[in-house]
């Protein structure tokens, strides 16, 4: 017995011993990476301190920033009127007593701006309604139940689209004043779109117009883009010219082609008027 758990213990020992030598292999060395990591740029120094002049730029800058992104520009004040809200302004700035407290004040401006909303409307309408009545005695000019003027250019020798045509022209966006809105002569490249997708004074006037002709459409603002116009290059309320050339009606697709609408070029500006929002 004595002998057993002798070898017992020789044999546990050596086991032991054996085991804290067993040691696992070392890891093999690193290999060199071989991709090199790019250095990163230092910063830029930080812009240095406005001279006097730049910083008196930039408040000039802020008060511009100010009329264009909230509807003081849209107002149209007197000088007495913005007289008013500038006083406003140096009380709020300057942390002085305010001699209209916001709760008051701020149904006042909601009235007001509906009530200039309202003026500045029944003066585009009369406006646009004396530029239409100029256009209708132009020579061959055509005046329809719609309102719409059509001013024959050039007559075409084609045929004239359905409503539900697809077209290809070129054109030219007016204020009444004269400024352009939108060209696509200056970006050389003719629009194509559905007769029925755009304005109903476009769907309505191309109508008139043969492929190959040209005439200009005196659009009123309610078959043009409405009360609201398009901000902010269309105001609200506007009449519109618009110059366009008729190129052709573009043929329907092959049957079994697949969908979207073939013919229509790449890049082709989204920008011909768009359809009334109801």
């Amino acid at each position: 017995m004595k002998r057993i758990a002798t070898a017992a213990l020789l044999t546990a020992t050596l086991a032991s011993l054996t085991g804290c030598n067993d040691k696992p292999p070392p890891p093999p060395p690193p290999v060199p990476s071989t991709t090199s990591v790019p250095a990163v740029p230092p910063k830029p120094p930080p812009p240095p301190p406005l001279s006097a002049e730049d910083k008196s730029k930039a408040l000039y800058a802020f008060g511009v920033l100010l009329v264009r992104r909230t509807p003081v520009g849209q107002l149209q004040l007197t000088e007495a009127e913005l007289a008013e809200v500038t006083r406003g302004i140096n009380d709020a700035v300057g942390a002085k007593p305010l001699a209209v407290k916001p709760e008051e004040g701020g149904p006042l401006v909601d009235r007001l701006l509906k009530q200039k909303e309202e003026e500045r409307g029944a003066a585009a309408k009369k406006k646009g309604e004396a530029f239409l009545a100029a256009a209708a005695k132009e020579k061959g000019a055509q005046k329809f139940p719609s309102g719409l003027i059509v001013i024959p250019l050039k007559a075409g020798e084609g045929k004239a689209p359905v409503a539900t045509d697809k077209v290809k022209v070129n054109y030219r966006g007016t204020l009444t004043d004269g400024t352009e809105f939108d060209s696509s002569f200056k970006r050389n490249q003719a629009a194509e779109f559905p007769l029925n997708g755009v304005i109903k004074c476009w769907t309505e006037g191309l109508q008139k117009v043969k492929v190959g002709g040209k005439a200009k459409l005196v659009c009123p603002y309610d078959i043009a883009y409405g009360e609201r116009g398009s901000p902010p290059v269309i105001p609200g309320y506007s009449t519109l010219v618009f110059e366009v050339e008729l190129l052709e009606i573009v043929a329907p697709p092959a049957q079994g082609a697949g969908p979207g609408m073939p013919g229509m070029p790449a890049g082709h500006p989204a920008t011909p008027p768009p359809a009334t929002p109801k």
